[in-house]
């Protein structure tokens, strides 16, 4: 089981980061809670706080990163991040990405990432071990869109990817300095993200269940948790494929490209 005293989670107004702070929220846990919709964000913090919780909503944009670096500073001791915030350019497939969508979904999804995680790294790194032997852990929502590059929407794979890369990348040298790092890898998650989609998702599954999924990999300290594990195996056999095998099989078009957004 997770134990945590102090949780930082952005992303927290919907989704799979509403479904994880519910699932944190318990009597002794202080939650500092990020997003951008202050009324959303306040109403997850009290469903919080009726489970006992102390929940601190602040609202913020991953992409300040000056912002990013100050609200974590100021957290005090922080047990677990989870850099979860994320977007998409819509319902995949339904035209191309804009270059305003492309900017936009990097901005949020790379770079609002390493503004949540590269604070929390060197704030953990001063931080003395807690009873675990651990400084502090933090993990990084990617996507199962991580592993192959979908025509319908190249920049939310690859900034995916990237975010996948760089925190099953940095994790063996973190661990050493005491800081368990986990890439998070989800397949399609019922939420307001994937609310558009009109087309079959494999595997779909609750928030509330992708939740305990992930802060089960949590916890057990793996590097990376990718659920379901078939689509995962599938996702990672297709970006194993030649660009132009996979082009075919996806139909040559964006519109046939259908990867999971998380969300």
């Amino acid at each position: 089981m997770l134990r945590c005293s102090t949780v930082l989670l952005t992303g927290a107004s919907s989704g799979i980061g509403r479904a994880l702070a519910l699932a944190l929220a318990a009597p002794g846990v202080v939650l500092h809670l990020g997003g951008r919709d202050a009324a959303r964000l306040e109403a997850v913090a009290a469903d919080c706080r009726a489970r006992g919780a102390e929940a601190r909503p602040y609202a913020i944009d991953v992409t300040d990163a000056a912002g990013m670096a100050g609200w974590i500073a100021g957290g005090g001791r922080l047990d677990l991040v989870i850099a979860n915030a994320g977007i998409s350019a819509g319902s995949f497939g339904a035209a191309a990405e804009t270059a305003a969508q492309t900017r936009a979904i990097f901005a949020v999804n790379l770079d609002g990432m390493l503004n949540t995680a590269l604070p929390a790294l060197a704030a953990m790194r001063a931080q003395p071990p807690g009873a675990d032997g651990l400084r502090g852990r933090i993990a990084v929502v990617a996507s199962i869109a991580a592993f192959v590059a979908a025509p319908g929407a190249p920049s939310y794979c690859a900034s995916k990817a990237a975010a996948d890369a760089w925190a099953v990348g940095t994790a063996p040298l973190a661990r050493q300095q005491g800081i368990a790092i986990t890439s998070i890898c989800p397949g399609y998650i019922r939420t307001p993200m994937t609310a558009g989609n009109r087309f079959p998702m494999p595997g779909l599954m609750d928030a509330e269940r992708a939740a305990a999924v992930i802060l089960r990999g949590i916890a057990a300290g793996r590097g990376r948790v990718a659920f379901p594990w078939w689509m995962a195996a599938a996702a990672q056999l297709a970006g194993a494929l030649p660009p132009a095998l996979t082009d075919r099989l996806a139909g040559g078009v964006p519109g046939k490209a259908r990867l999971p957004s998380s969300g």
